[in-house]
């Protein structure tokens, strides 16, 4: 172990922790935001030390809002006509900065050795981004919110079916206790949003927010609007007809390489596609789950001009 390593491991043990059942893991918290340290150390690492160029996209997200749709459609956009979502599942192709650590293989680039222009993500908030992306007048963000009920779902049910607890789930109510306090892997969940909503009013031309309904709700003019944003506008109908389909979420969900096998350790290629629907939390929540989040959500987006 490397000094330096050294010195992060006796940081991150010195910062408030709180051991999460839901999440089953030791958390920290570090620049007001929960994680484990193995996350921690990439996310401290990347903010140190990684220079952005000039034609880097950079992906965000809080978990579970529709991150592995968005690398689909910026995949499918930036490679043109190549279709590589038949041979490897979205995160593959885009890797998440801070899980590298977790790939089950290489990814299809090192974020930072890969060939211009990069495209990557990260669950981070956008307070811990490097400076070097954060100053740019040049390399885009896109981030992509949701609706924080069915994103509370999807977590649950996703975390549920990676720690093999599909029969004897996680309290529901545990996990909204949890969601609303914010003390979960990369929560709190509102701060999060708020951060890269407020940044993308001040410079919109650098960050494209996205909600993960309005892609749902009217694709066509969503994609085509993140083809624009990365500067690749569709010339004609036909070629947005090709990306709605090769990134349709039922296309994606019956592909063979998101049946089976894993791009992550111990997260299964179809954990990634379940339901995809939007107001799917009705079919879990009582009516006192609801009026908890909507109570916080209406206290943490409060005059920030954000509906969700």
């Amino acid at each position: 172990m490397s000094d330096n390593e050294e010195a992060m491991d006796k940081f991150i043990e010195q910062l408030p922790k709180a051991f999460s059942n839901w999440d089953k893991m030791e958390l920290y918290r570090w620049e007001g935001f929960w994680s484990n340290a193995i996350i921690l150390k990439a996310a401290m690492m990347f903010k140190a030390t990684f220079k952005s160029d000039p034609s880097d996209v950079l992906l965000a997200s809080s978990m579970k809002t529709g991150s592995t749709w968005l690398k689909a459609i910026c995949v499918s956009i930036m490679q043109d006509n190549k279709d590589l979502l038949v041979k490897d599942n979205p995160h593959f192709h885009v890797p998440t900065i801070e899980a590298m650590n977790y790939f089950t293989k290489t990814p299809a680039h090192d974020v930072y050795t890969m060939p211009s222009p990069r495209l990557f993500h990260t669950h981070l908030p956008y307070r811990v981004l490097p400076d070097s992306i954060k100053n740019s007048d040049y390399c885009k963000i896109i981030y992509i919110a949701r609706h924080p009920k069915d994103t509370l779902i999807s977590m649950w049910h996703f975390l549920n079916r990676n720690q093999k607890r599909l029969e004897n789930p996680f309290p529901l109510e545990e996990a909204v206790e949890s969601f609303c306090n914010g003390v979960h892997i990369y929560g709190p969940f509102f701060e999060h949003v708020l951060e890269y909503w407020e940044e993308s009013k001040k410079n919109p031309q650098k960050i494209l927010f996205l909600k993960y309904e309005d892609l749902k709700i009217d694709p066509k003019k969503e994609v085509a609007k993140i083809a624009l944003f990365l500067e690749k506008p569709f010339g004609n109908e036909q070629d947005l007809e090709i990306v709605l389909k090769k990134c349709s979420l039922e296309r994606l969900k019956n592909l063979e390489v998101n049946k089976s096998g894993s791009v992550l350790v111990n997260v299964s290629n179809s954990s990634f596609f379940r339901k995809g629907i939007v107001g799917d939390w009705k079919n879990y929540m009582t009516p006192e789950m609801r009026e908890q989040i909507d109570k916080i959500t209406n206290l943490k987006l409060e005059g920030s001009g954000l509906e969700l």
